[in-house]
């Protein structure tokens, strides 16, 4: 395994100070009777121990258990809302949907401060400030939608939109229905060649890797005035990575992310040619943390290097998910200074899900 330098090595030590002084504070609100989140306080009666007085530090999460993918499912979805936060707007999100009834998730700023942490990490030459975008993504009851218009008018620029279903998409893959598939699929990229070829000052885009390639099909990015591409979605692998940056958008700023509804969003490491285009992601701690563990025995972390199930760790006030373990898997990676913490290299779906699991347009 490779060394750590001394000043890399503190700078993981006090990254994990503020985790576990994160997980001390989250904690404490979400079991508080006063102010905390019904489903916890609940959850805390059935317990023989005070996580207030026992969980001092991430580690100690292990006393909790895992979060369990079906507590999501269905309702009343108030539950998750902390008392403190009850008079507040709050959004509903649903996530997944692909494997059975659709996950709910509370937020009510949460996803503004998960874009504008990813904000500051683009370049104003690659996302200009004041530029317009374009969301060619999924819309509907998913964050994903409001998200990016968020990050656009931060950066001070206005957002457009298409209209699409991806469970519409998933659907007529089931049914083997392809002839539909790619109407519809042409039919989302049409409204988004009208949207570009109407509004000169559209910049900066989010969209999926199937749908990126679909788009450059029929148009040059880098012509109508493209100058960055963020983008995401389960296809996100070393070899899209190459094929972005070098046929189907080169000389334009693309930056691959990693993220969902119950995480926020992660940030990848710098390109360099080095890393033989694998995308390696690190996680926005404190406010998320992501160890990836043996699928067979999830409480031993794997090496770096080595093969891991992803098991996400949410710590906001607005949500607390305590290790969930994700459908995905991928490399551990090791801290940089940039990010010095664990990151996750060629994200993917688990081994075990990729014959089962529709992924549509993502």
């Amino acid at each position: 395994m490779e060394i750590l330098s001394p000043t890399l090595t503190k700078q993981v030590a006090e990254s994990r100070e503020r985790l576990d002084a994160q997980v001390r504070e989250v904690v404490q609100w979400h079991f508080d009777p006063d102010k905390g989140t019904p489903f916890w306080i609940e959850y805390a009666e059935k317990l023989d121990f005070d996580p207030r007085k026992e969980i001092g530090g991430y580690d100690d999460l292990k006393m909790l258990g895992h979060f369990e993918d079906e507590w999501l499912r269905g309702g009343p979805v108030r539950r998750w809302v902390p008392k403190a936060y009850a008079d507040k707007p709050i959004y509903v999100f649903e996530t997944g949907g692909s494997t059975g009834l659709p996950k709910n998730r509370i937020s009510i700023r949460d996803f503004h401060l998960d874009y504008e942490m990813f904000s500051d990490s683009l370049s104003d030459d690659g996302f200009p400030k004041g530029a317009d975008w374009l969301m060619l993504g999924p819309t509907g009851p998913r964050r994903l939608r409001l998200a990016v218009e968020h990050l656009a008018q931060t950066r001070g620029g206005i957002c457009f939109h298409v209209d699409m279903d991806p469970r519409w998409v998933n659907q007529l893959i089931r049914d083997g229905k392809f002839q539909e598939l790619d109407a519809y699929k042409a039919h989302v990229i049409n409204q988004a060649l009208k949207i570009l070829r109407a509004h000169e000052g559209i910049a900066c885009m989010f969209t999926t890797p199937k749908l990126l390639e679909a788009l450059c099909e029929r148009i040059s990015l880098e012509k109508v005035g493209i100058k960055g591409i963020f983008c995401g979605g389960t296809e996100m692998n070393a070899q899209f990575n190459r094929f972005a940056r070098e046929e189907l958008v080169p000389g334009v700023d693309f930056q691959p992310t990693y993220g969902n509804t119950l995480m926020g969003l992660a940030m990848s490491k710098p390109f360099d040619t080095a890393d033989n285009y694998a995308i390696i992601y690190y996680p926005p701690v404190p406010r998320a943390f992501i160890e990836l563990v043996d699928p067979d025995d999830p409480e031993r972390t794997v090496d770096y290097g080595e093969t891991g199930r992803v098991m996400l760790t949410t710590l906001t006030k607005e949500f607390f998910v305590p290790r969930f373990l994700e459908r995905d898997e991928a490399e551990r990676a090791m801290p940089i200074e940039k990010f010095p913490w664990d990151g996750v290299q060629n994200v993917r779906l688990l081994t075990t899900l990729q014959d089962s699991v529709v992924v549509g347009v993502y």
